[in-house]
């Protein structure tokens, strides 16, 4: 799913767009078929990197911080940008990074002298942030091919689930085994989620093959999410991505059959066997279903790509098929129950079974109508990434020794119409950047008393992003060396600017809050 956003640029007079305000308000960048840039970038002479023109935001309190809601498909994990996340029995659609805590603060004014930047919030602002990155998942339990495998505590709801209503089938077929028989359907559960996992090694080995990172399996409480990190690149890719899911589950489901044949029917094994055949040929019929965030409804988007060209047309049509699918389960599998069609006796009466039955059907239909959501969701988003441009959101800097007073560098900024200070060493080499966390915490009349070096943060290399950065790469970026703040280079090592992560976190959410 491809989630955008819309055109900006900074513009004279203001600090960043058009829109902007005040010191919260940001430009997000251009779109991906023609960005605009600024103007010739800052020397290392302490010329400014920024178009002519253009004015500082005052100082306002640090924003309220407040996370985004998200979504997602899987009850235990929030869904991530840049990933595509398969989901059994139902699949979630492919998901964009999100920022951590984007800002909800509204914009600064725009009237004060001292403060030429925009705050950051208190000293925590921080890159777009995967949810994974701030949760593991559950316990961890292998590395196939390099891809951790975690298992949701929700699993172990449903393990006691399958336990209780298999251990009580397997006791009417074979009374003479007593409480085995609950021990036996435990096995049953683990084997059952050992296919599970084998349908999304399936995903994961398919991405491998496409060059696409997968960040990890997770099992829980309705099947499993392989989370892969990138959407295919051609349609064809997308539809075999999603097809070999199905695939390994019939697979498995013609397996067990055979097996079947050489057992006895009515013994433990042949019983296992059984069940294990059913499920799996439930598992893939499920997600053949055309609909995101099925594995059908990837299929149905890769084919609508392929006809349109657009992905973004495939992505919308498989979605509301996914809505229309998530309203048939709600409706018509208590219907179906009730009727006998599923093979069991017609129920005139409603009792606890119709009562089951109607709340497995809404957490069935909830999943896929939220699937499909964030599948739209997620489209857009990465339909607007390219707006990221690191060109775009730098602010303007200037460079200042280290034992430069606060104040004289504050004034400076001002004269220049900068929102960024860098400190330099005696050659104009940039060493550390002045966090704006930190100039937000100093009193006014202590500030020509405190020197800028004291207040700064030493450049790392992970810390020097190119200008020429856009989109997912620019969020690599910035999520490989987490700060506040980031110098901005041009190709030829010259101080471009500096680029603040909350102002990506403002873009984000603008982008993100954009129409296609």
């Amino acid at each position: 799913m491809d989630v955008s956003g819309g055109r900006g640029q900074p513009r004279p007079g203001n600090d960043e767009s058009a829109e902007h305000t005040g010191p919260e308000a940001q430009a997000p960048g251009g779109t991906g078929d023609g960005p605009t840039t600024p103007s010739a970038p800052t020397p290392a002479d302490g010329t400014d990197a920024r178009p002519e023109g253009h004015t500082p935001g005052p100082g306002a309190p640090p924003p309220e911080r407040g996370t985004p809601q998200d979504t997602g498909a899987a009850p235990d994990d929030a869904p991530a940008p840049g990933q595509d996340r398969h989901r059994t029995p139902a699949h979630t659609e492919p998901v964009a990074d999100r920022p951590a805590r984007p800002s909800q603060a509204p914009a600064g004014r725009p009237d004060h002298p001292d403060h030429p930047f925009a705050h950051s919030g208190s000293g925590k602002g921080q890159p777009p942030q995967r949810p994974e990155e701030r949760k593991r998942g559950g316990l961890l339990m292998g590395r196939p091919f390099g891809v951790p495998v975690y298992v949701a505590p929700s699993w172990f709801l449903v393990a006691i689930l399958i336990t209780w209503v298999f251990g009580g089938q397997i006791d009417r077929v074979l009374p003479e085994l007593g409480a085995v028989s609950y021990l036996v359907s435990l096995f049953f559960a683990v084997a059952f989620y050992a296919s599970v996992l084998v349908h999304e090694l399936a995903h994961t080995l398919a991405a491998l093959r496409f060059k696409l990172p997968v960040r990890r399996i997770q099992l829980q409480f309705f099947g499993g999410v392989s989370e892969i990190e990138k959407e295919a690149e051609t349609p064809g890719r997308e539809f075999v991505l999603a097809f070999v899911g199905p695939l390994l589950s019939l697979v498995l489901a013609g397996l067990f059959y055979l097996g079947l044949l050489a057992v006895d029917p009515g013994s433990v094994p042949g019983v296992l066997l059984a069940g294990l055949m059913v499920s799996n040929l439930i598992v893939a019929a499920f997600n053949l279903l055309p609909g995101l965030p099925l594995d059908g409804g990837r299929m149905l988007r890769a084919v609508v790509w392929a006809i349109t060209g657009k992905p973004m047309t495939g992505t919308v049509v498989a979605a509301w098929v996914g809505r229309a699918l998530a309203v048939c389960v709600l409706i018509g599998l208590p219907l179906l129950t009730q009727s006998g069609a599923l093979g069991s006796d017609a129920v005139d009466n409603v009792g606890m079974d119709t009562v089951l039955d109607a709340l497995l059907a809404a957490i069935l239909a909830a999943i896929i109508w939220t699937g499909a959501g964030n599948s739209l969701r997620m489209a857009r988003l990465r339909e607007h990434l390219p707006e990221l441009r690191a060109r775009t959101l730098t602010r303007r800097a200037v460079p200042v020794e280290s034992d430069t007073p606060l104040s004289e560098g504050l004034r400076r900024a001002n004269a220049a119409g900068a929102r960024a200070l860098v400190v330099v060493d005696a050659d104009g080499v940039p060493v550390s950047l002045v966090r704006e966390a930190a100039i937000v915490g100093v009193p006014e009349h202590r500030r020509p008393w405190v020197p800028v070096g004291t207040l700064a943060q030493d450049i790392t290399e992970g810390m020097r992003v190119s200008a020429e950065l856009a989109g997912e790469e620019l969020l690599d970026a910035l999520r490989a060396t987490p700060a506040t703040e980031y110098l901005v280079v041009e190709e030829t090592g010259e101080i471009y600017g500096v680029l603040s992560a909350a102002d990506v976190e403002r873009a984000f959410v603008k982008a993100m809050a954009r129409p296609s």
